[in-house]
């Protein structure tokens, strides 16, 4: 995928990204009836350390949560693409 605006990188883009982190929803989650129940979506990092801290961040519970919620998010990781 392209970047729209690579001037406002940081930094370049690592040519190789071999750590992944796939997002899927619960099977039965309502949200699945508006992105359709085989959504993914994977996200690729260069380093595994990179991965592991961004699933830390992503997996943690959301500071304004609802007492009882529960993530309808499933992370999982994953190796060799991007």
């Amino acid at each position: 995928m392209a970047i729209s605006n690579e001037h406002n990188l940081n930094a370049p883009i690592p040519a190789s990204r071999p750590f992944g982190i796939r997002v899927r929803l619960r099977a039965g989650d309502p949200f699945t009836r508006l992105v359709g129940a085989d959504w993914r979506k994977t996200h690729w990092f260069a380093t595994e350390r990179e991965r592991d801290a961004a699933i830390e961040d992503m997996s943690a519970r959301h500071l304004y949560s609802r007492r009882g919620d529960e993530p309808a998010v499933v992370y999982e990781k994953v190796s060799g693409g991007g």
